[in-house]
């Protein structure tokens, strides 16, 4: 089952100044890339890359960021479309988030992602059958079912 990963998890992975998340980020992480399901955006690659190149207390090598980036675009990002903000509007109309929220949670239903991993959504919301995750709660076996 494919899983679309939200910012902050790729954010915590790479952030050495959050000593008990950053392991989890990177277990999640780390077993996305081995079974080949994880699955992100544009705009996600976007976030991240200023998130840890500006706004980090330790900010991350331009370098090391673009090439996590550049590593990223295995995962077959979503592109930012007129389709997409169109559904995005949809479901902020429908499920009242924010926009950028909502742009996240339209891009995983284009995806045709399942999952939804993210601290920043409610952990179980079902997104018209994409079901946020958070991964801070549970751990890759608990929630794969193939």
């Amino acid at each position: 089952m494919t899983t679309f990963v939200d910012t902050n998890v790729f954010v915590y992975a790479r952030d050495s100044g959050q000593t008990s998340k950053q392991p989890i980020a990177r277990h999640w992480l780390d077993h996305l890339w081995m079974s080949g399901t994880g699955r992100l955006s544009v705009q996600v690659l976007n976030e991240y890359y200023v998130t840890v190149t500006r706004k980090l207390s330790k900010v991350l090598p331009v370098d090391a960021a673009r090439a996590d980036v550049s590593d990223l675009r295995a995962w077959k990002p979503v592109p930012v479309s007129a389709a997409l903000i169109s559904a995005a509007w949809d479901v902020e109309d429908r499920f009242g988030l924010s926009f950028w929220d909502s742009l996240i949670v339209a891009a995983a239903r284009q995806a045709r992602c399942r999952r939804l991993l993210s601290e920043d959504l409610q952990d179980g919301q079902d997104f018209d059958g994409v079901i946020v995750v958070s991964p801070f709660t549970h751990h890759p076996g608990d929630v794969d079912d193939g």
